[in-house]
């Protein structure tokens, strides 16, 4: 595992460089109920099985003062997430004040995120945008699926990502995604749809996903999909413009080597 890279720290928040493989943070606890069981960021179910460490606690070490932040001390300081083998840049709140701050800001979708894709293929149009609604799979709830997609979905909520190809060959594409909504697996999901997963994602793109990683041979147990949360932006209530990059980490900056 990578070392956690802080990006940026002042008095109200913490930017960081999220490793791929980290979960974010452990299972959630109800009121007076037992751990409850939920999806974890690769829509598998998690509860009490994960005993690995998390992206909270690696946090909580070196910002001790953020463990009160929040409303669910499983999740101090947090006011988003990312999948845990999606990489990229996350902010987290250092105050109780700048917590609601944050929060509204991304439930209000005035944050502009910006992410990579390494993709099977290349979209028809170099860019557009997918406006497909996501919901869960009647199959298997616990995964997502969007609607006119070939399976039946229920619970279905508007989500729509805008894309842009920046390097393409005949094999794969860098892809720019900028999600407008925020529903679980969104991108993963839309790219699918498309006709053109994240490569390496099993998940959505099947078993036999295309994936750069395996033809560079890259440790099989390290495969995940190949998706970067390149940049966050929004403006505080000061009016203070933010922003924050990340790099994308060494398997990602490899597998670009095969777009040329």
């Amino acid at each position: 595992m990578a070392p956690l890279e802080v990006i940026y720290t002042d008095d109200d928040l913490i930017a960081i460089n999220k490793p791929a493989g980290l979960t974010v943070h452990g299972p959630l606890r109800q009121s007076g109920s037992p751990v409850s069981t939920r999806l974890d960021e690769a829509g598998e179910a998690s509860g009490p099985q994960i005993r690995e460490a998390t992206l909270v606690d690696f946090v909580l070490e070196r910002f001790p003062e953020i463990r009160n932040v929040g409303e669910d001390p499983v999740r101090p300081g947090l006011v988003h997430r990312l999948d845990k083998d999606t990489s990229g840049v996350m902010v987290i709140a250092r105050t109780q004040e700048s917590f609601h701050r944050l929060k509204s800001l991304f439930q209000n979708r005035q944050v502009e995120k910006t992410y990579w894709a390494i993709v099977c293929g290349t979209p028809r149009a170099r860019e557009g945008t997918i406006a497909l609604s996501i919901g869960r799979l009647v199959k298997n709830p616990l995964k997502r699926g969007a609607e006119g997609d070939r399976a039946r979905v229920r619970g279905a909520r508007e989500a729509a990502t805008e894309y842009r190809v920046l390097r393409a060959n005949e094999r794969y594409a860098l892809v720019e995604l900028k999600p407008k909504t925020g529903r679980m697996h969104q991108l993963r999901v839309h790219m699918k749809a498309l006709g053109h997963p994240v490569a390496c994602d099993t998940v959505y793109g099947g078993k036999n996903v295309c994936c750069p990683l395996d033809t560079l041979g890259a440790d099989p147990n390290a495969r995940r999909q190949l998706l970067h949360a390149h940049s966050l932006s929004f403006t505080l209530a000061e009016g203070k413009r933010m922003r924050f990059d990340a790099d994308p980490p060494d398997d990602f900056t490899v597998a670009l080597r095969e777009i040329v």
